[in-house]
């Protein structure tokens, strides 16, 4: 009997992974002693804040908490979630009934899709996308639906011309603004658009806001839950990663709708005994104490943004600066753009030492563009982007 994994059910419907090309050419370059700066995957280079470490050390010394914790979260973790809500948005929250801790925001997506997805539900999401906002559908036996998003103006109207034409209506969407990889910024009056269509046809909200506190120039990204009756219909997920620099710790959390956090905790409790309870109490610490240091973090990429976005302007190549994310997305210059977005990456890594994300890796919209994180610091930014200019000039 064969064991190729292609034959497995699920994995059938993954196709490769089109991100390994660039890692493993980068993985090589450096074996080779070659400096290759890494503006590839969005890895947060950045300490997580000083008293958050030390209350980890301190809360892992103590046996009582090296015991099984809950799936659905510790009760402070979650009342200091919802704190944060009611501080930062105005938004009430039951943290009994509207609030879960997560092992970041990825579990949070892929076990929401499968505790509330059934096989055929069609499930609508921007394209492009991060991968497992199209893929974690499809492994809960869903549709997915992907619609063009060059604007956000363009997915809303394309989204309202699919719900005249669909029926049933979508079973969910699927959105995550600011947007990975678009980097696209709404306000507050656009999600009220998507909860009012959401809600007359009775379709399911998931926000993915993992880039809650990363927005630029003075842009604040509103959360969906601030739209009056949002919590009818709606989830949000936010991840401590990015806000915090906690990307390794993997913790993040799900609020909102009580019946869609009843469901994922339901799944939950079958699936793990949630997140390392030192983890948890670190966590507290980071919501409650730790807002002077996410704005500090936020300056810090808006600074990268600018020398990423000047640099490559200076090499030839100009790019509109994001107001969000962590990320600058970019189209592909018109004369290498036939070849396509993995094959310029590769050459920008060959050739210049830059790594960066083909946007075809985020879905076939994606082709035409590239994905620069904002992960190094702005002399090594400065330096990729003189590489870039020599490139595009010998070129």
């Amino acid at each position: 009997m064969s064991t190729e994994s292609s034959e497995f059910y699920r994995i059938r419907k993954l196709p490769p992974y089109v991100f390994a090309v660039i890692n493993e050419m980068r993985a090589t370059a450096r074996a080779a002693q070659i400096d290759v700066i890494d503006l590839g995957m969005g890895n947060p280079d950045g300490a997580t804040p000083r008293i958050v470490v030390n209350k980890l050390i301190e809360a892992a010394r103590n046996p009582r908490n090296h015991r099984y914790s809950q799936s659905r979260g510790i009760p402070r973790l979650r009342e200091e979630i919802a704190r944060r809500y009611l501080a930062n948005y105005g938004v009430t929250l039951d943290p009994e009934k509207e609030a879960i801790v997560t092992i970041g925001a990825k579990d949070a997506l892929a076990h929401l899709m499968f505790a509330t997805v059934g096989p055929g539900d069609t499930v609508v999401s921007p394209n492009p996308a991060y991968p497992i906002h199209q893929y974690g559908v499809l492994m809960a036996e869903g549709r997915a639906c992907m619609l063009p998003m060059p604007d956000a103006a363009t997915f809303l109207a394309r989204l309202e011309a699919l719900y005249r034409m669909s029926a049933p209506p979508p079973k969910m969407l699927l959105i995550s603004f600011p947007h990975n990889p678009t980097t696209t910024c709404v306000d507050l009056d656009y999600f009220r658009e998507i909860v009012a269509l959401a809600r007359r046809y009775g379709t399911m909200i998931v926000h993915d806001f993992a880039y809650a506190d990363l927005g630029f120039d003075g842009y604040k990204p509103p959360s969906i839950l601030q739209v009056e009756g949002a919590s009818e219909v709606a989830v949000e997920i936010f991840s401590l990663s990015k806000s915090y620099n906690m990307a390794g710790w993997r913790v993040g959390f799900c609020v909102g709708n009580a019946r869609m956090i009843a469901a994922l905790a339901r799944i939950k409790s079958y699936l793990d005994y949630g997140v390392f309870q030192p983890i948890q109490i670190a966590s507290i610490i980071a919501l409650r104490e730790c807002e002077e240091d996410t704005r500090k973090i936020c300056a810090v990429y808006q600074k990268r943004r600018d020398a990423l976005a000047t640099g490559l302007k200076r090499a030839g190549w100009p790019v509109e600066k994001p107001r969000g994310t962590m990320f600058l997305w970019a189209p592909v210059p018109e004369r290498f753009r036939e070849a396509g977005s993995l094959e310029f990456a590769k050459q920008l890594l060959e050739h210049a030492q830059v790594a960066v994300s083909p946007g075809i890796g985020f879905g076939p919209l994606g082709e035409g563009h590239v994905r620069f994180a904002l992960i190094e610091n702005e002399q090594r930014i400065r330096q990729a982007t003189r590489s870039i200019g020599q490139f595009l000039k010998a070129k």
